[in-house]
């Protein structure tokens, strides 16, 4: 406990987002399974967690949309060993190709199991930007995963071997279209939408937080624009990076608007009143910590950035 405390220290010190950073354990205790939220949509919902040994970093929503001729990995899991839960998930109920790997963006929960389907000599697709943010922090991230879990269940830094811009790419699976575009610095700045024209179900990944805490590690107000471009999609239904399975989007829209909302505003507030950034922490969108699960685990951090980039407006 001792060692995961220091890591977690590290990690907020050097200003770098925890969602799946530290875990341990394998992969065999992390949910009951894979889920259908809709027809070819099978979904693992993460826990509400921090990653522990008993979820093995296994704390994001992942799985796979299956098409007539291929399958795609909707975010390949938090670590070598999560992604080979899910691949032998998925392979319990489809044997069709695994061509595609989407990598949503840079935090490990949602793309460190990617070396579990290079077997499968898939395409792995991401934010035009992953690539950077990758080599930028990918070896730290690995580190630390490989001091927790070791070497051989942590997972190696994939980088995307087809990026996709802010213009959409279109894949087809076989009678089943996946449109993708890459969004503006929001959540991180690498973050990846995609949508499944058969389902109409929108993969807006880390941009939307449902009952767990939000992490900022990108822009605040770029993160509001990008809700607002979200419902924009007129996609009824999606599925989150963190919460249940299975949302109406709007309505669960809602909920991270109003904490962002208020994180911007009270943040304005204090600025303007003179407080200092550690004053700002304890007082900012207190309101908001019976809302939300983890929140003090996150929502200080949230503070820290939203201070240091809303003080230069």
């Amino acid at each position: 406990m001792l060692q995961y405390g220091m890591a977690r220290r590290r990690l907020l010190q050097a200003g770098i987002c925890l969602c799946g950073c530290l875990a341990a354990g394998t992969a065999a205790a992390v949910s009951a399974g894979l889920v259908e939220v809709a027809p070819g949509v099978l979904v693992r919902r993460g826990p509400d967690e921090e990653a522990s040994a008993a979820n093995a970093n296994g704390i994001a929503n992942i799985g796979c949309i299956i098409g007539d001729d291929a399958v795609l990995v909707t975010d390949p899991g938090g670590s070598l060993a999560d992604g080979q839960w899910l691949r032998a998930e998925i392979r319990r109920h489809t044997d069709r190709p695994i061509r595609h790997v989407v990598m949503s963006h840079v935090h490990p929960d949602h793309c460190f199991g990617a070396g579990a389907f290079l077997q499968d000599v898939p395409e792995i697709l991401g934010h035009y930007r992953l690539g950077a943010a990758l080599a930028a922090r990918g070896e730290y991230y690995q580190r630390q995963l490989a001091d927790l879990l070791g070497d051989a269940a942590a997972g190696l830094v994939v980088p995307p071997t087809l990026a996709v811009g802010e213009e959409e790419t279109v894949l087809d699976l076989g009678n089943r279209r996946i449109r993708l575009v890459a969004y503006a610095t929001a959540h991180s700045d690498c973050d990846l939408v995609m949508l499944d024209e058969t389902s109409g179900l929108l993969f807006p990944a880390d941009l939307l937080f449902v009952g767990r805490a939000p992490s900022l590690d990108g822009s605040l107000s770029g993160w509001l624009a990008a809700l607002d471009r979200l419902r924009a999609t007129g996609a009824m239904r999606a599925v989150p990076g963190h919460g249940p399975a299975i949302v109406e989007l709007d309505r669960a829209i809602g909920p991270l608007a109003h904490y962002l909302t208020i994180l911007r505003d009270e943040t304005r507030a204090a600025l303007a009143a003179g407080r200092t950034m550690e004053e700002a922490i304890s007082t900012v969108a207190m309101t908001e910590r019976d809302h939300w699960a983890l929140f003090d685990d996150y929502h200080g951090r949230n503070v820290t950035q939203a201070y240091k980039e809303l003080e230069w407006e």
